[in-house]
């Protein structure tokens, strides 16, 4: 049984576009946290021997200790791949979670990190869809990942098939809800 804190690092991923927010959705106020990126960094970080933070720049004042930050090689092209990319060269393992997903319970980290020995992703999914950047991820995938980059393959769900992967199912109710736009962020604020 997997003691906490985990023994994996936990990587937030905090570097895209924000687009459909309309403003960088990592930065908005969230609980009694000042950011949305502070509160999740701060709910996970008890759980994990170390917890970081990818994105392209550091915008984040919370954050004293600049280690903790993972700068994402390329600034130029917003991608998950090239995130994972330079968190995989840097770790062995690592769990991985999106800054706009709030609510995903520990329960369900534990039970994705229990069941991701011997696979090189492991992924969540509930009743609607395949959480594909919640999850486990070992440095195995990097060949795939390095060749998508050359092929400019983005699709996170084609890294993910080209790999030795395992789907765990979540029976948690709300537990996904994805902060993309100001209607997500009214209703992750009425639920928090």
């Amino acid at each position: 049984m997997t003691q906490i804190p985990f023994k994996i690092p936990c990587v937030i991923l905090s570097g895209g576009k924000s687009q459909r927010m309309g403003e960088d959705k990592s930065l908005l106020p969230f609980s009694s946290s000042k950011t949305l990126i502070e509160y999740q960094y701060n709910r996970l970080k008890p759980y994990f021997n170390d917890t970081f933070i990818s994105s392209k720049i550091n915008k984040f004042l919370f954050l004293k200790d600049s280690s903790k930050l993972i700068l994402d090689e390329n600034k130029d092209i917003y991608s998950p791949i090239l995130a994972l990319q330079t968190i995989l060269k840097r770790f062995d393992k690592v769990f991985i979670i999106t800054v706009d997903t709030p609510f995903v319970k520990i329960e369900t980290i534990k039970e994705l990190i229990e069941h991701s020995e011997g696979f090189d992703v492991v992924i969540a999914k509930d009743e609607e869809k395949t959480h594909n950047l919640c999850g486990v991820f070992s440095n195995k995938c990097l060949k795939i990942i390095n060749q998508m980059i050359e092929e400019n393959i983005h699709k996170i769900n084609y890294l993910i098939k080209q790999t030795n992967f395992k789907i765990i199912n979540s029976d948690y109710q709300n537990e996904f809800i994805n902060i993309n736009d100001k209607t997500d962020y009214r209703r992750a604020l009425n639920i928090i």
